[in-house]
């Protein structure tokens, strides 16, 4: 017969006291255990844990929801670094068990082990200190093990041939991707984008004087094309701002992009945009940059640039739908900048429940195949 150490029967007695002591409680016996409502709780995005993960190296993950609060290299509006708050606070009536989507037939909670990282603590003060602070927060995370719960993705497109994990940052101004690719290039080389936008991004400068002043949310991509972080295989959607002249359009084309217009969507239909996307990227590693501003201002007002006549959230969440099955290495939604919303919180709650698609298309294998059966009306019976 095994014996426990004596030093730890204090232990082992405190535990079975607490335990019993707990069972005996009034809300224990009750009403069970403590749970969180939707509008309860501390926030993080969905109510899933939250970890200060670069701190923390003894949890692992599939997924880190991150969140990188920067707005200052802002052209009009600025507010965005209270982004990753607003998207937070509009997940709250998301829950991880009950993440089933009936649009995605399948719950993204449950095919990877997906947790919230918490904030990178950028410098609001200093925007090259800022930009080198999410490089390395993201190279750090992207360097620690999967946790292996989601079946291997990423691992046949890495340069090591190891599996990384995903990374969905929360902005944050569109600046934070030069970062970003910054860091993904470091294990995935080159990369395509999928750039969902009113806006290029592709501006040669925007009167920048210094070199940092060169570093803005309209010309980040232009200096990742003049790094080498991107492949020549990238795809603007939902593009309808105006431009000096047809020149920047040449010029963009040189950083590698093709361009989908908000009105195509009148013409071709969401089939095609996602058919054309899909064309596009083929079979590289391809990360997703949302801009909220993507989406009409009748429907998402709380962003930096807004522009009229963008698409509605369904129309674009049916577009992402058809995306899945890319090889996703990483996604972020930015520029919600809540100070500017009207009603209710209504872009915060709209770019939560885009950045749960964006959860979904990092663990699906192709777009869910339409099984809505049609009910008998009325009218059948005529």
């Amino acid at each position: 017969m095994r014996y426990l150490p004596l030093a730890l029967l204090p232990v082992v007695y405190a535990q079975q006291h607490t335990f019993e002591t707990k069972q005996q409680e009034p809300w224990t016996a009750k009403y069970g255990t403590q749970t969180d409502l939707g509008y309860t709780g501390p926030l993080s995005y969905s109510h899933l844990p939250y970890t200060r993960c670069l701190d923390d190296l003894s949890t692992t993950f599939d997924i880190a929801v991150l969140g990188m609060p920067f707005d200052t290299a802002t052209s009009y509006r600025p507010g965005a670094r209270f982004g990753p708050y607003a998207i937070r606070s509009g997940s709250r009536r998301q829950f991880a068990a009950d993440g089933y989507a009936l649009e995605w037939m399948t719950n993204p909670y449950t095919r990877a082990k997906v947790i919230d990282c918490g904030d990178v603590p950028v410098s609001p003060y200093d925007n090259a200190l800022a930009i080198d602070q999410m490089e390395t927060a993201y190279t750090t995370l992207l360097a620690r093990p999967v946790n292996g719960s989601a079946s291997a993705r990423t691992a046949k497109l890495a340069r090591d041939g190891v599996e990384h994990p995903r990374i969905l940052t929360l902005g944050g101004d569109h600046t934070i991707v030069l970062p970003i690719l910054r860091s993904l290039h470091q294990v995935y080389g080159p990369i395509s984008v999928i750039h969902f936008d009113a806006h290029i991004d592709t501006w040669p400068s925007l009167g920048g004087i210094t070199e940092q002043s060169k570093v803005t949310h309209g010309t980040f991509f232009t200096l990742a094309f003049e790094e080498g972080l991107m492949s020549n295989t990238s795809i603007h959607a939902g593009i309808r701002n105006k431009l000096q002249g047809p020149e920047l359009i040449e010029h963009d084309e040189e950083v590698g992009f093709e361009l989908i217009m908000a009105d195509d969507i009148d013409d071709l239909g969401t089939d095609e945009i996602v058919k054309h996307i899909r064309q596009r990227i083929g079979n590289s590693p391809v990360y997703l940059s949302f801009d909220i501003d993507t989406i009409d201002p009748g429907q998402a007002p709380a962003t930096g640039t807004p522009e009229p006549a963008g698409w509605t959230g369904r129309e674009t969440k049916r577009i992402l739908r058809g995306l899945a099955g890319l090889n996703f290495v990483g996604a972020d939604i930015v520029e919600v900048a809540p100070a500017y919303d009207n009603a209710g919180d209504i872009t915060g709650i709209l770019a939560a429940g885009l950045a749960d698609d964006f959860l979904a298309l990092f663990v699906t294998d192709g777009p869910p195949k339409r099984q809505v059966k049609r009910r008998r009306t009325l009218a059948d019976e005529v």
